[in-house]
């Protein structure tokens, strides 16, 4: 099986965001959710609780973002 990039979802603090997805999107988002709890043998309860953890892999691997983080002091996480 090929290695996903996700690996297992840790629990965090929520923030309660709401988005629409496509349908075929969701569909993906779906079978996402059922190859990672095949990978990692965890129960996967809620494959929309997967959004925040991909959008957090997305961004520390995006090296645009690292780079401007490290070029502007605006560009800095905020925590509330």
């Amino acid at each position: 099986m090929t290695k996903l990039k996700l690996g297992r979802i840790e629990v965090d603090k929520p923030v309660k965001v709401t988005i629409e997805l496509s349908g075929a999107l969701h569909n993906d988002l779906i079978a996402y959710a059922e190859a990672l709890a095949r990978q990692t043998n965890q129960e996967i309860r809620d494959p929309l609780k997967l959004i925040g953890p991909m959008l957090m892999r997305f961004m520390q691997t995006d090296r645009g973002f690292a780079k401007a983080r490290r070029a502007d002091p605006q560009v800095k996480a905020q925590v509330s």
